[in-house]
């Protein structure tokens, strides 16, 4: 609506009349400043949550250290540097440590994590940069499909089925490179199948639909314009992920990875079925058997029954909790340290 301005009625020029100030409104019904109760209850919500989190994590490491300790004060030998075979039935004189264990486990987690890396970044350029939405929504779909299979499932595939036909390569790669100690004669019948090669195999399986799912999360967050603005200047596709996909996703990718290693250390009843428990030394070849931390806890629990003995194996899971915990931490750290992608 419009009004004369007096000051120019003589012209007849009219000018719009100001709107009048819209009053105060306060924040809160209890008063101006003072937060309302659903904000107040979300956050001592959130922040509960949090401590939660934090305290589960305390109790479950005080506890395996107090089951832990007993056991510890009765061993004989270095926790950390014995890798000889367990004794643990005379509580007052026990053997017992973890260092073949922590290597086999490294090991086979290691070579996981190789295998699965670059399939993992491949599936997720794919999808990503390269194929359609239609092809892209169900290539992620089908390996996103690969978590929910259950483990024991895994490993009767892999002793069965998938060794048979890894037995050729196991064959050739132990005659053909077998001077190098990764393809040495190991202490596990090849013919057999139980032995980390397999293992591995079938763990980096496990573990590529978790790396392959945050790596193309992270890689669709590219910036639409720097893609576009390079295609624009005549690049290809491959050099447009060359040059702002892969340094835009590279911490998320690394932090995928550190979160796959997580979780292969963890593998329990897949490896048990495909890993030959054997008391001969580990020698670093992929052709060896043996046992990882929690393959050993799991094929032990019928001597649980036993405060001493069960401690041995607990002291055993602390040692994994923390590792796994220190890798976690690791893979949280890289992630936080770039802001999932910043460069």
């Amino acid at each position: 609506m419009t009004t004369p301005n007096p000051v120019d009625a003589g012209s007849g020029a009219t000018v719009a009349a100001p709107f009048p100030e819209a009053p105060l409104i306060p924040i809160s019904p209890w008063g101006e400043g003072r937060p309302q109760v659903g904000d107040r209850a979300f956050r001592w919500l959130a922040n509960g949550s949090g401590l939660l989190i934090v305290a589960v994590m305390a109790a479950i490491g005080g506890f395996l250290l107090l089951r832990a300790v007993p056991a510890l004060k009765r061993d004989r030998e270095n926790f950390f540097s014995y890798g000889g075979n367990w004794a643990t039935t005379d509580a007052s004189a026990m053997h017992f440590g973890i260092s073949d264990l922590l290597k086999v486990t490294l090991f086979v987690s290691a070579f996981a994590l190789i295998l699965a890396m670059p399939v993992a970044l491949g599936v997720a350029i794919f999808i990503t940069q390269y194929s359609s939405r239609r092809v892209a929504g169900a290539l992620a779909y089908a390996v996103d499909l690969l978590a929910g299979v259950p483990s024991i499932i895994y490993g009767a595939w892999g002793l069965y089925v998938l060794a048979p036909e890894l037995r050729p390569l196991a064959t050739w790669l132990n005659r053909s490179l077998g001077w190098c100690f990764l393809f040495a004669d190991g202490n596990a019948s090849i013919a057999g199948g139980g032995t980390i090669f397999t293992g591995g195999v079938v763990l980096a399986v496990m573990i590529l639909p978790i790396i392959t799912a945050v790596t193309r999360e992270v890689f669709i967050q590219t910036p639409r314009e720097e893609v576009e603005a390079a295609l624009a200047l005549g690049a290809t596709r491959w050099e447009v992920v060359k040059t702002i996909v892969l340094p835009f996703g590279r911490s998320g990718y690394i932090s995928a990875a550190v979160l796959g290693l997580g979780r292969a250390m963890g593998e329990t009843v897949a490896l048990l079925i495909i890993l030959r428990g054997t008391q001969a030394a580990f020698g670093w070849s992929l052709f060896d058997g043996g046992s990882t931390v929690a393959t050993k806890i799991a094929g032990a629990a019928a001597q649980f029954d036993d405060q001493y003995k069960a401690g041995a194996y607990i002291a055993a899971g602390l040692a994994l909790f923390v590792l796994t915990f220190l890798v976690d931490a690791l893979a949280r750290g890289a992630a936080a340290g770039t802001r999932w992608g910043g460069r």
